[in-house]
């Protein structure tokens, strides 16, 4: 059961306000005693009395300890404390030219229109209920919290509104169901065309959790402000250094969130040089590689020369088959080390090994979950071809875990346990009786009918009850 504490300096800042049993004051929340095991608890502190050993300020450390989760927490406050930290990320945030006013934002959402990119911009860097950001000649010099009783009609108004979307547990009535003993926030993208679970899948991921007790919302990127209201987040959309994925995963794990894809691996294995180096030290297979940087024209044919041709050329951060070329000759080397510099300092240049198929290894926390055989694409050197209008993949066979080479399983738990203790599917090729790895992804897919084909259900239970655990 997740409860809410509405913290206030004094009750009557709630003023005409909907009337809430989750009320208290300062005083009273310092002086609470001890909830009992397995209530989860979420605090909102709006005593406005944040300054560094105020009351305010009692409030929210003394949350942490309780292992409550907090708004704002204590990094929040001493981050909003010093200028000096905050004030270098501000520039990069986008606010409307020759301003110079001060505005509030309420859990992202602001009274002016013209500020709503800004206040979900300064709400997702700085998550406190309320904000209030002082703009000159366009520029943020100032970011304060505040508390409920600094608030104007019109702004409560607001406040309310934004709180009410939220949290949803103050303001309506609940219905007589079932109740969770957890939140679970899995993030999607419904415009992926490639999106590591299908539908039918993530039904199948909602339907076990709540065999489970946890309730699970599918939310998108634009639903970042929500993420306090969950106890965790399951990944279900591509991972990237540079998009929504990674920010959102941070951010959860910044609020205490249980986090799978983890932003460690989202860091490793989004990263293939990062890969090869962790490989090579830890002694595990993967096919003969050479790290060019770019400017080395002298290292770029070099390492051609000692790989011989056919040979595969890679961008650092590519996935599902894309930044991937084969090349057949010095001159196409020099084409795509070309294109490839032009996105990425450094690129890798593998020697060529066909198979007909790779190995697919889903690992969970350092344990084998699933083995498939992904087959190659018809009439093509990988799982993917993406050279037609419509991207095409080969067929696919999953099998039990006992039926697959030994060397492959060892080898891709051993390679995914570098890497962390997350979910990962660790793609291997077979080469004269030697497992090599080729890829750890973080993000694996995990399709209705595919990797579930062997498990079936057991799949999905799996793997909720490992985030299950992550967030007791």
């Amino acid at each position: 059961m997740t409860r809410l504490y509405i913290l206030l300096k004094d009750k009557k800042q709630w003023g005409g306000l909907y009337p809430s049993d989750d009320l208290l004051t300062a005083r009273q929340y310092l002086k609470l005693s001890p909830i009992k095991d397995g209530d989860k608890v979420q605090v909102l502190n709006l005593t406005g009395s944040y300054r560094y050993l105020g009351e305010g300020y009692y409030c929210s450390l003394l949350a942490e300890a309780r292992g409550h989760r907090v708004l704002p927490s204590v990094a929040t406050l001493n981050d909003l404390a010093s200028r000096g930290l905050y004030g270098p990320e501000l520039k990069t945030m986008k606010a409307p030219k020759e301003a110079d006013l001060t505005f509030r934002i309420f859990f992202g959402r602001t009274l002016d229109p013209q500020f709503a990119e800004l206040g979900l911009q300064l709400f997702d860097r700085f998550p406190a209920p309320i904000l209030e950001a002082s703009l000159k000649d366009g520029l943020i010099t100032k970011l304060k919290p505040k508390g409920l009783s600094d608030l104007s009609d019109a702004e409560e108004t607001v406040f309310a509104e934004a709180l009410d979307a939220f949290s949803h547990k103050i303001w309506r009535v609940k219905k007589p169901k079932r109740k969770y003993r957890f939140d679970l926030a899995m993030l999607v993208d419904p415009e992926e065309k490639l999106p590591p679970s299908d539908t039918g899948a993530l039904k199948r991921f909602i339907r076990a959790g709540r065999t489970l007790g946890v309730q699970v919302d599918l939310i998108t990127h634009k639903q970042a402000a929500r993420l306090a209201e969950y106890d965790g987040l399951f990944i279900r959309e591509t991972t990237s250094i540079h998009g929504p994925s990674f920010q959102m995963a941070r951010r959860a794990e910044n609020l205490g969130l249980a986090v799978i894809d983890t932003p460690e691996a989202i860091l490793r294995c989004t990263n293939k040089i990062y890969l090869a180096e962790r490989m090579e030290q830890a002694k595990v297979a993967i096919p003969k590689t050479r790290v060019v940087q770019r400017g080395d024209d002298d290292a770029l044919e070099a390492a051609a020369a000692d790989l011989g041709y056919p040979l595969v050329m890679k961008i650092p951060d590519g996935s599902f088959s894309r930044g991937v070329v084969k090349a057949q000759s010095i001159e196409e080397v020099r084409k795509h080390a070309g294109a490839f510099f032009k996105q990425s300092a450094m690129i890798l240049l593998q020697e060529y090994c066909y198979t007909e198929f790779d190995w697919r290894v889903g690992v969970l926390n350092k344990e084998p979950l699933f083995v498939s055989k992904y087959f190659m694409s018809r009439g093509h050197w990988q799982i993917y071809n993406h050279s037609g209008k419509k991207t095409q993949s080969g067929g696919f066979e999953t099998l039990p875990i006992a039926a697959a080479p030994k060397n492959v399983v060892d080898t891709a738990v051993k390679a995914a346990n570098l890497m962390g203790d997350s979910l990962f599917g660790v793609d291997l090729k077979v080469v004269n009786g030697k497992a090599v790895v080729i890829e750890v992804n973080d993000n694996p897919n995990v399709d209705s009918g595919v990797e579930d084909k062997i498990l079936g259900d057991q799949l999905y239970l799996t793997i909720m009850q490992e985030l299950v655990k992550r967030m007791s």
